[in-house]
């Protein structure tokens, strides 16, 4: 067995970088998000043997906001991968810290990444961090206020759902500022079916807009905008059709804020506190004093639209 390189991918290493994401994510296809980076192969670093990935890590900047109500450049991390025969061996640590460098020289101001492993992580700086959320049995169905309506929405219309989603998120941290490509691309990958648009109409426009995923006695909401009408109604009816559906359980994955907090009670009863703990993050050219600021910031949300 020959020794491993470390460097930036190319074209050329698609075939076994898609095989390596393949190995270690069997039920997703990582390489379709990825696929929308215009710069995905500069920015993914790859471990190789014998002219085959066994390792790979991707970075991706983005602009998040800060708790100061600036907007920081951050270095996402994602579609860490390492071939099952090649794990342990330090590959991932190694292809993180090109990552890191590379972020340095781009000006990123910390690096942000989700994992259900964070004892790979640490080893390379990264801390965990706590979002809270709720969940509960679904409330009783309701009607929607008077005015409105809620209809299934599709990835058309993900452009035009920006204006209530930038008012929603302007003033909360660690939430993306999303550009344009973002609406187009990497919003409507990351929400693809089985996950459902829905969508808030007053007056023939578009004002709020609420994503749910369902299963087996289950829904999930995982991201909303709107004001609180708008939410209530979109509410109402993921409400309704959990009863239609008999679900007996409903996870509202939304950030603790004020407009959110009065339209629960048409989504959730007895809702209880839940905690994810799945993000982590690692000062570049910040301290870690604001790093803590952002995640620790009261209505502080990451949705999983943006994840890397």
């Amino acid at each position: 067995m020959s020794g491993v390189g470390y460097r930036t991918a190319t074209p050329e290493d698609l075939p076994s970088l898609r095989s390596t994401w393949a190995e270690a994510f069997p039920a997703t296809d990582v390489g379709a998000v990825w696929a929308t980076d215009p710069g995905r192969f500069g920015r993914t670093f790859v471990a190789v043997r014998d002219a085959r990935v066994v390792a790979a890590v991707h970075y991706l900047p983005r602009r998040l906001r800060a708790a100061d109500g600036t907007v920081d450049l951050v270095g996402g991390v994602a579609n860490v991968a390492t071939r099952p025969a090649e794990r342990g061996q330090g590959h991932v640590r190694r292809l993180l810290d090109l990552a890191v460098t590379a972020m340095t020289v781009d000006g990123c101001a910390w690096a942000l990444l989700f994992t259900g492993t964070p004892a790979v992580y640490r080893g390379s700086g990264f801390r965990t961090f706590r979002l809270g959320y709720t969940s509960g049995r679904p409330a009783p169905p309701t009607a929607p206020p008077e005015g409105w309506t809620v209809r299934p929405g599709s990835w058309t219309d993900w452009p035009d759902l920006a204006p209530p989603h930038r008012a929603f998120n302007a003033h909360r941290p660690l939430s993306t500022v999303r550009s344009d490509h973002d609406w187009r691309h990497r919003v409507p990958a990351w929400y693809a079916p089985p996950a459902e648009l829905l969508v808030a109409w007053k007056h023939g426009e578009p004002v709020g807009y609420l994503v749910r995923e369902r299963s087996a006695g289950l829904v999930r909401v995982v991201e909303v905008a709107g004001g609180a009408e708008a939410l209530r109604a979109l509410f109402g009816a993921v409400a309704a059709t959990a009863h239609a559906d008999r679900a007996e359980r409903c996870v509202a994955r939304l950030p603790a804020d004020p407009v959110v907090g009065a339209a629960l009670p048409w989504l959730l009863s007895d809702p209880v506190p839940e905690v994810d703990e799945t993000g982590m993050v690692r000062p570049v050219h910040a301290d870690a004093a604001r790093l803590a600021a952002t995640t620790g910031a009261p209505g502080a949300f990451h949705w999983p639209g943006d994840y890397l």
